[in-house]
């Protein structure tokens, strides 16, 4: 099996070019959270309220962040019937997965791209929202961006909760992984994806038309 391709728009590197890749993956700015095993505390406004999370090496979620094998705590809707996010669980469906934090800008200006495509798809693509490296709210921007529907997990361990998007090489957010209908990891995009390049992603990979 081959590697699948690391993809990013940062400084006009091509897609799919390997070194690109990883220059992203080195030189990626980015706010840096606080390490969990230290204790995180973070806040994100929504208007006038802020919510605070705190997390310690006590109470931090557990999972496994294997890039073809991650098991994850669910949470927010899909929590409510389901305690689990694993990727085995979506065998038989293209697999489009996103990464996000509260304090993401970069996220903030790409979901909408998402929930549009998404809403088109339902039922020939899943979709399914990470929240990595996060220190507030989880479930902040996807109900900022009417995603809440989607099958929501939190990422776990590594540096700053975020085992799974250090294990598919990309330290920086936002981060899009998609992956074959087998669970095989096709491409890694570092980086704000566009509206288009998810829908012409979605058809190189898929074949689906978006």
């Amino acid at each position: 099996m081959g590697q699948p391709r690391i993809g990013t728009q940062a400084r006009g590197w091509p897609v799919g070019h390997q070194e690109a890749g990883r220059q992203a993956r080195t030189s990626a700015p980015g706010p840096n959270p606080p390490d969990p095993q230290l204790g995180a505390l973070g806040a994100v406004a929504a208007g006038p309220v802020i919510a605070f999370v705190v997390y310690s090496a006590a109470n931090a979620p557990t999972g496994v962040t294997g890039v073809e094998e991650w098991d994850l705590p669910a949470i927010g809707p899909t929590a409510e019937t389901q305690d689990r996010v694993a990727l085995a669980d979506f065998r038989g469906s293209p697999i489009v997965v996103n990464f996000f934090a509260s304090w993401c800008d970069a996220c903030d200006r790409e979901l909408p791209g998402f929930r549009n495509v998404s809403n088109e798809l339902v039922g020939r693509v899943t979709f399914v929202d990470i929240a990595s490296q996060e220190t507030g709210n989880p479930l902040f921007m996807p109900e900022r961006h009417d995603v809440d529907w989607w099958t929501l997990a939190r990422d776990v361990g590594g540096r700053n909760l975020s085992g799974l998007s250090e294990a598919l090489g990309v330290p920086g957010m936002p981060l899009t992984a998609f992956y074959d209908e087998s669970g095989v990891l096709l491409e890694v995009w570092a980086g704000v994806i566009s509206e288009t390049a998810l829908r012409q992603k979605i058809q190189t990979h898929y074949g689906i038309e978006a």
